[in-house]
């Protein structure tokens, strides 16, 4: 099932999302998440017995010993792009993850699961004069594809309080840009229309580390310490270019002239990926299973991974992408409800959340640098079935990300998932 899922999930997102030309794609994780950004993207130190937490890996440790848990989530979302001339709106619905965890001992639990990772779905056009036709030239930008997270990890008990984590995480996804030239003046003895067109696939793997630890202050109170890091990694990705000229209209193009790749040479290249060292660090206090207050802390030396095009094929000429320390700061609270309250209504539990996240882009436009920076929020209702032990999650999420004088993005979010945790290990003593 998740190996069938991951070809739907790089294909539903369909806003425009002209970010996503940079780089691989587009990545809105933690915050596209409902269990995250219902608590602000409070996350490393988080752990459930009925709700799966892929961002730190030590947390599968607290699955009971005798359950099996299904976990799968689903987002559909608003967003307005914007600038001091124009505006957009576009509305669409995606998986946002699936995940399973499940016992192997007292001591080891294991989970696995798919996520979208990044997004490529974005089309502009921009119009010029070019004297030597004596018409106009359309530029049109376009790109689609993403990127889908498989993972696979376990959690290990050591001892009462500590809890440590690993994933192994398997990137793939295909991506396509193009930018397509449209000489529309009468004069086309000198210029024809051309097509500059790439394709990227990403077959690659992360580590990721985690560790929890939770120390009990009198009879009420646990303090929980929530630690992650994603390992640095240097590696290659393939790379597919095509520059040609056409005669023709789009849909109804006539192949002229082929410039890369030149005769009897091959179209296909391999490019740098390079993941940086990450560390999340996030504590929580919480109080009889009633309520909880969490504050996380990320840095990075900058944002996702940084794909460098071989130097010997400049197929799109130099990005404005510019990179800069990445770093965010999220605070959530949870009140848990009542789980032994006869009334329904004082067993439902409510979360919110605020984050900042800074550095997660930097664009060079003219002499000028951009930071774009991004703020948000969530609000969340849990809802819980079969007495307690499974759990319908609402969350209702905003965020911004960008700057009015260059673009901004403005998304209202809604996201439910359901966290089903049923007993499937146990050894009934009677018939």
């Amino acid at each position: 099932m998740l190996l069938g899922l991951g070809g739907s999930v790089e294909a539903q997102n369909g806003f425009n999302i002209p970010f996503s030309q940079y780089g691989i794609g587009s990545s809105d994780l933690p915050y596209s998440h409902p269990n995250a950004y219902r608590m602000g993207g409070t996350v490393f130190s988080r752990a459930s017995r009925n709700t799966v937490n892929p961002f730190n890996p030590a947390s599968y440790a607290a699955v009971e010993t005798e359950s099996f848990v299904f976990d799968i989530g689903v987002n559909i979302q608003s967003c307005v792009l914007r600038n001091d001339a124009k505006s957009q709106t576009d509305a669409d619905g995606n998986m946002a993850y699936l995940t399973i965890a499940f016992p192997v001992t007292k001591w080891w639990k294991m989970s696995a699961g798919i996520l979208p990772y990044s997004t490529v779905n974005y089309e502009s056009t921009q119009t010029n004069y070019d004297p030597l036709t004596l018409g106009d030239v359309k530029t049109i930008y376009a790109g689609s594809g993403g990127v889908t997270q498989f993972y696979w990890g376990s959690g290990f008990n050591i001892g009462k309080r500590l809890s440590l984590g690993f994933n192994l995480d398997y990137l793939n996804g295909s991506i396509t840009r193009a930018i397509t030239y449209d000489f529309q003046g009468n004069d086309s003895t000198y210029c024809v229309n051309s097509r500059r067109q790439k394709n990227t696939y990403v077959n690659n793997m992360l580590i990721d580390l985690g560790l929890q630890y939770r120390q009990p202050i009198g009879e009420k109170y646990t303090l929980r310490l929530g630690a992650t890091c994603r390992l640095p990694r240097d590696m290659q990705l393939s790379d597919e270019a095509l520059v040609y000229t056409y005669i023709g209209t789009s849909g109804a193009e006539y192949l002229f002239d082929t410039i890369f790749p030149l005769r009897g040479t091959p179209s296909n290249y391999t490019s740098q990926l390079s993941q940086p060292l990450t560390v999340g660090v996030g504590l929580a206090l919480e109080r009889n299973e009633r309520w909880e207050v969490a504050v996380d802390g990320y840095y990075s030396p900058y944002s996702g991974l940084r794909y460098e095009e071989n130097p010997n094929y400049s197929i799109f000429g130099t990005s404005a992408l510019r990179e800069q320390t990445n770093w965010r700061i999220a605070l959530g609270g949870e009140w848990k409800g009542d789980a032994d309250a006869g009334s329904y209504w004082r067993r439902i539990g409510i979360s919110a959340g605020v984050y900042y996240n800074s550095g997660r882009l930097a664009l060079e436009v003219g002499e000028q640098q951009y930071s774009l920076d991004e703020i948000g929020g969530g609000l969340g209702f849990s809802l819980p079935m079969r007495k307690g032990r499974s759990v319908l999650n609402l969350a209702l999420g905003y965020s911004s990300f960008g700057n009015i004088d260059i673009l901004r993005r403005d998304c209202l979010t809604v996201g439910i998932s359901i966290g089903s945790c049923e007993r499937w290990f146990v050894k009934r003593k009677y018939n």
